[in-house]
């Protein structure tokens, strides 16, 4: 377990560097923000049509080194990248590699995910055989804590050393980093095979047919996906438009984005360890509460008068941003039979890469329409109202087996009574 969280915060930090450098690369080159946003679409939103797939492929192999071997995949579209760069710049070519790197990270980070859930519950039995099924929730809830914490970590400090290592070394050094993060990734994974218990027996088909038939049957987790997927949408408001507003809203200049985003980033850090910390209390708590701090955080964006007041609502934003994405990891695992776990991470990895897109489009748009703090007010109050769709789940609940249609009358007492 703990090469597996070691290995997400490698991975993490150097993902940052390779964000950042081709980030700055791209738009050197071609000084459009357009093909900035190309380079977003591509990383992000194209791979996850296809990563289901891909992480039902991997699961399904026998061989041992499937996981490893996707991170290697990566080293290898991150060295072709530094040598693009290097020689003859080519924006198609650019695009195309970051698709095929971004489809394995995805894929890599669903099925690195599962695989902390499965040893965390594996675990759990070795040391108590007979432990009940809430002892192994408990644990898969601590693994989660663990990998979050390793997510606050590289949150923080990924950003400061990229901002520092790309204009001192330069675009192809980062990546260079980025490629070897991928490397000892992938070695300290070697033994750790993508698990399914169906393997030899279900083919790429059948298993994607199961995890389809499991979220059409199990009504809590297909409601909790579709909120997630809102929440999101209205989260991801933010980026396009927080220079915007730190320079033009609160004429707080590039000293002022910098604190925004670093106050922000502290609030990640602590709602980590909120997380980890409250083991025992309700997901559905923990979701609706996370939601609802990152809701109002945008709201007080949206009328803070000074940059104080919007550094204080954003630290509220950022400790609900560290609760919040590791809750739902959560919910959804306890709602997910093992043999699906892979399956059910990767469909919330295509959630997480598709719903900023949408996010995205519609912050730029109100913002080039109104203003940054009518995009804020709109994402705010949306967040907000999506805080009722969580409050309403009940995530008290034990995984149903595969194909088997949930009892309604067993479901337990609401998250957040």
């Amino acid at each position: 377990m703990r090469r597996i969280v070691a290995a997400y915060t490698v991975n993490r930090l150097g993902t940052w560097f390779g964000f950042i450098a081709l980030s700055i690369a791209v738009f050197d080159y071609t000084h459009s923000a357009i093909a900035v946003g190309a380079l977003l679409l591509a990383g992000q939103v194209l791979p996850a049509f296809v990563v289901p797939v891909l992480v039902a492929r991997v699961e399904t192999s026998v061989r041992r080194g499937g996981l490893s071997s996707l991170y290697m995949f990566e080293a290898a579209t991150s060295g072709l990248l530094v040598a693009l760069l290097l020689t003859h710049f080519v924006l198609s070519a650019t695009l195309v590699l970051v698709a095929l790197d971004g489809t394995a990270a995805l894929a890599a980070s669903a099925l690195l995910r599962a695989a902390a859930a499965r040893s965390a519950r594996e675990w759990t039995r070795e040391i108590q055989p007979k432990a009940a099924k809430d002892l192994e929730e408990e644990a898969e809830r601590r693994a989660n804590a663990a990998l979050n914490i390793g997510f606050a970590v590289t949150f923080v400090m990924g950003p400061a050393l990229a901002g520092v290592v790309v204009p001192t070394l330069g675009t192809p050094a980062a990546l260079l980093i980025d490629m070897v993060s991928f490397v000892i990734c992938g070695a300290m994974l070697l033994d750790v095979r993508p698990h399914a218990e169906d393997a030899e027996s279900a083919t790429v088909a059948e298993r994607l047919r199961a995890a389809r038939a499991h979220i059409g049957e199990t009504s809590r987790l297909r409601r909790l996906l579709v909120a997630e997927a809102v929440a999101l949408a209205f989260f991801e408001f933010s980026p396009p438009i927080e220079v915007v507003y730190a320079k033009a809203s609160l004429h707080a200049g590039d000293s002022g984005y910098g604190l925004l985003l670093g106050i922000w980033g502290l609030g990640v850090a602590a709602g980590s360890v909120v997380f980890a910390r409250s083991v025992g209390r309700s997901l559905g708590t923990l979701l609706s509460a996370s939601t609802l701090a990152v809701g109002v955080s945008y709201i007080g964006w949206a009328v803070a008068p000074t940059l104080a007041l919007a550094c204080a609502a954003g630290l509220i934003g950022g400790v609900g941003n560290g609760m919040q994405w590791a809750a739902l990891i959560s919910a959804v695992q306890r709602l997910t039979p093992e043999k699906l776990l892979g399956q059910m991470m990767g469909a919330v990895e295509s959630i997480g890469a598709i719903a900023p897109g949408v996010g995205f489009a519609l912050g730029s748009g109100i913002v080039a329409l109104s203003s940054p703090r009518v995009a804020f007010l709109v994402a705010g109050i949306g967040a907000s109202l999506t805080t009722l769709a969580f409050v309403r789940l009940r995530l008290g609940g034990h995984a149903q087996p595969a194909g088997t249609k949930p009892d309604a009358d067993a479901a337990p007492p609401a998250a957040v009574a």
